[in-house]
């Protein structure tokens, strides 16, 4: 990476005073506060091709084609779009064979009058890599967390100037770009919960592993793609759909772990709030769960999202640990039902106070802040491995008096034991099947669903007798 460590005003002098790039800024709806960065730190004819702020939404649907949405990805594009073919056309002729050419570009709602809420928004930057290249793109969504407008549009600015200064002088590395973005900033100040790269300068990128490193480097708690492998911002997915999600490690996905989710999700549809309603079905995986001794193995974390994807199941990765939290995230994106699909082992350690001891309140406290909004578990059964019978929510031993709870959320209907299962998956455990696998035992096969065995033979992921290491930064 580029070693440089000066700060934001010396990022943006940096680029001024290099030959190279030069473009355009378009900025709708927190100011001019990127662009002003530039200005301030001299040398801005260097940089600066133009600077617009269409700010009335008559003036932008004229530029960018109308849109429902102004804070939003369509819009983003469209921005980046309209500025760089414009940018070529003017520019192009008279200085495209010395100049590399972008375009950045932001909608954002931040504080203001009328709206008391954190800012959100859309950033972006589309660039050649040199003279004449094809364009290579970032995109970003970000929440501004800041307490007030201006500090809020302060942020924006700084983020701004670290998205393209990292574009610039960083796209070679991206994982470090990405760490970049938050400099003289902090988590306390702003996040980042969805970001892509394409084009030639990301030929080798998985977006998918650039979404893992949103939530390892901290930069957001969660971060989501679809089975199709597309990274999306959540709300583009969540808003207002009830939700099924499945914690696990899916490594990789059994029989047992498709009929949990099945069966819970046979009963997720028939709840008054959901029918008619088409919900969204999620694998969430924890960083808890990916890790494998002090670190996380990212040529694992593909091999799992390839599975889930030939499932057709979307992903959440999450820095969650106790389930309340998942539900507290899931809350801010929908007001409709939350299930919850989990094994009865779940159920056990939600009555253990040593999982909540950050929490005043232990166990009551934790149960209060997971079913205080429209959550419900749905539990699926166990087979005891000493007397070989079947553990049921509604029949398994828990602890006193945390027993007395048990009873009190199936009463109210917030906790559903599964009736239907197969008792043959019962015994089927994950690290039994990856041992199998590993040790080429076909046995292996008939524990899983035919596309899960499928996809792992085919690509040979999780050490499949003669697998190759798939490569992190292989394009999708």
């Amino acid at each position: 990476m580029n070693n440089f460590s000066g700060g934001t005003q010396q990022k943006a002098l940096a680029i001024n005073l290099d030959p190279l790039p030069y473009g355009s800024f378009a900025e709708i709806g927190a100011g001019q506060e990127v662009a002003r960065w530039f200005f301030h730190a001299g040398g801005a004819a260097g940089t600066v091709a133009k600077t617009i702020s269409a700010y009335d939404m008559t003036v932008s649907n004229a530029l960018y084609g109308s849109s429902s949405r102004y804070v939003s990805r369509q819009r983003l594009e469209a921005m980046l779009d309209h500025e760089y073919a414009q940018l070529l056309e003017r520019l192009g002729p008279s200085r495209g064979e010395r100049t590399s050419f972008f375009v950045f570009a932001d909608t954002v709602a931040a504080r203001g009058y009328q709206r008391s809420e954190n800012g959100r928004g859309w950033v972006g930057i589309r660039f050649q890599t040199q003279p004449g290249s094809q364009p290579s793109e970032i995109i970003v969504h970000t929440h501004l967390t800041d307490l007030t407008a201006p500090r809020q549009q302060e942020a924006l600015g700084v983020l701004g100037v670290n998205l393209i200064f990292g574009a610039l002088r960083s796209y070679h590395e991206p994982a470090a770009l990405l760490g970049s973005l938050a400099d003289d900033l902090g988590r306390d100040r702003l996040e980042i919960d969805m970001i892509k790269f394409s084009g030639p300068a990301f030929a080798g990128i998985d977006n998918r592993l650039m979404s893992l490193q949103l939530v390892e480097q901290g930069l957001t708690d969660a971060a989501m793609f679809t089975a199709a492998g597309e990274v999306v911002q959540p709300s583009e997915v969540l808003y207002k759909k009830p939700i099924l999600v499945e914690r696990g490690s899916f490594r990789p996905p059994t029989k047992l772990t498709a009929d949990l989710l099945e069966s819970a999700r046979e009963r997720f549809l028939k709840e008054p709030g959901v029918q008619a309603a088409e919900p969204v079905v999620l694998a969430e995986m924890t960083l808890r769960n990916l890790l494998s001794g002090k670190e996380i193995d990212h040529s694992d974390f593909l091999a799992r999202t390839e599975i889930l994807g030939a499932l057709r199941i979307d992903v959440l990765i999450s820095r969650f640990q106790p389930y309340y939290q998942l539900a507290d995230y899931l809350s801010t994106y929908t007001d409709r039902l939350i299930g919850l699909a989990v094994g009865l082992p779940s159920v056990r350690q939600m009555s253990e106070e040593r999982f909540y001891t950050e929490l005043p309140g232990g166990v009551l406290e934790s149960m209060g802040r997971l079913f205080k909004r429209s959550v419900k578990m749905y539990v699926y059964p166990t087979l005891d491995p000493e007397s070989s019978q079947i553990r049921t929510a509604d029949t398994a031993p828990i602890p006193p008096p945390w027993h007395h709870m048990r009873d009190l959320l199936m009463e109210i209907g917030r906790l559903e034991p599964l009736r239907k299962f197969n008792r043959s998956y019962l015994s089927i455990h994950s690290t039994d099947v990856l041992e199998r696998l590993r040790r080429g035992d076909p046995a292996w096969e008939q524990m899983v669903l035919a596309p899960v065995a499928e996809v792992i033979k085919t690509k040979e992921l999780f050490g499949y007798p003669g697998a190759r290491r798939p490569n992190v930064l292989s394009a999708r």
